[in-house]
């Protein structure tokens, strides 16, 4: 008998979990400096663990950026036509 799709263990560790293992939560907290090894390891602070931003919104503003930069680039050559004639 196969395993059910929504069991495989294959990507569990690449998508974004809400709830750290205290080992996480401990590197979390030395990345912060806030672990002094004296500490226990019972009754751990919270540690705010956020899923990061797909970036569609710096995509938005890059092409915003982007177009008005454009646009007196693509009037100068029609004004050097225009000063042609």
């Amino acid at each position: 008998m196969s395993i059910d799709r929504s069991l495989k263990v294959k990507g569990a560790l690449s998508r974004h979990r809400n709830v750290l293992s205290r080992g996480e939560r401990i590197e979390v907290l030395k990345q912060e400096e806030r672990w002094e090894d004296e500490k226990s390891v019972m009754g751990l602070p919270k540690v705010a663990h956020r899923k990061a931003g797909t970036g569609k919104k710096a995509a938005k503003e890059e092409t915003a950026a982007a177009a008005p930069g454009a646009a007196p680039a693509a009037a100068a050559p029609a004004a050097g036509a225009a000063a042609k004639k």
